[in-house]
């Protein structure tokens, strides 16, 4: 197998991972791209990409590209001689990018394609009730997401995983099928297959304010997925209605129990150690929340040190 020249391009932790497996293969990583550094937090202090902090630490070429259509940036690419570019949550790239190294240019995408293409596949999945997910690689083409498949694995979801639980087990599976993807592609044996086109498509939306507010008038679990799928982050959030007050608030985690009531939904019922919702078909029990202005905290510990008034409601 021929030892492979490969840059990678990714941003966050999920594609670190990717990365670093195959950095200690043995193809050569020549290049990395990756976001210009930015202000994040309540500081606005200027943060690295996880994938620039790896990089740096080991010394691998870094191209930080504000305009990936921009000459120089094109200039430097092709001055890395790259047979392969490996994407892993990244941005979209132009056609000039993609079509530039002789072996071609593959992704590696958190979902089992063509379902959940989008930003967000992770937290649909779980969102979304599914009981299974996986990663998939793919030749980039000029859509999102659509490209010819090369390699797919499968992963069960079961029913207590969160988004964060999922991010890692998939970017752990990710980064095994990346290198996979890479020896085949070294060996000449990549076969491709045409997305199949599913009649129904269900899409991996960007997390907003208005598809991250939990609904208290539908049904238990569809509440308690949405909260399992935001965390740790976005956080299902919603408007806690307190002595006259309105703040909002999120919540982590979540079971429920399926029952008749004729309750409004959103009631607040507090005992010593739960905290109860009603919900359109019975009863969510928050078990992991954080109030405005307080730090997450488990249901127990809030109780601890505070009570909702008795007409204490969410919408």
């Amino acid at each position: 197998m021929k030892a492979l020249r490969i840059v990678f391009m990714g941003t966050p932790a999920f594609a670190v991972s990717s990365l670093q497996t195959l950095f200690e293969s043995e193809h050569t990583i020549v290049g990395v791209i990756t976001a210009a550094d930015k202000p994040a937090g309540r500081g606005r202090k200027v943060q690295q990409s996880a994938v620039k902090q790896y990089a740096v630490h080991h010394n691998i070429p870094l191209l930080q590209p504000t305009n990936l259509k921009d000459d120089t940036f094109i200039t430097a690419l092709h001055a890395l001689k790259a047979d392969l570019f490996v994407v892993v949550a990244f941005r979209m790239l132009p056609e000039r990018v993609w079509q530039m190294p002789p072996l071609g240019t593959f992704n590696l995408h958190a979902s089992l394609l063509p379902q959940y293409r989008g930003a967000a596949p992770i937290n649909w999945a779980i969102i979304n009730g599914e009981k299974e997910t996986g990663v998939t690689t793919f030749f980039i083409d000029e859509k999102i997401d659509t490209g010819a498949l090369i390699f797919q694995e499968k992963i069960a979801i079961d029913g207590q995983e969160s988004a964060g639980s999922l991010h890692d087990k998939l970017m752990v599976l990710g980064s095994n099928l990346v290198l996979k993807t890479v020896n085949t592609i070294a060996q000449g044996k990549v076969t491709t297959t045409i997305q199949p086109n599913e009649k129904q498509l269900r899409t991996a939306y960007k997390l907003n304010p208005e598809n991250t507010k939990i609904q208290w008038n539908t049904h238990c679990e569809a509440i308690v997925n949405l909260i399992k799928g935001l965390n740790p982050y976005p956080g299902a959030w919603c408007t806690l209605e307190d002595d006259n007050s309105k703040t909002r608030i999120k919540i982590y985690d979540a079971h429920f129990q399926i029952l008749t009531h004729q309750k409004e939904p959103g009631l607040i019922t507090q005992t010593k150690d739960t905290i109860q919702i009603t919900a359109k078909d019975g009863i969510v029990y928050v078990t992991e929340i954080q109030l405005a202005g307080k730090r997450k905290m488990n249901s127990i510990d809030l109780l601890n040190g505070y009570e909702f008034s008795k007409n204490a409601k969410l919408s």
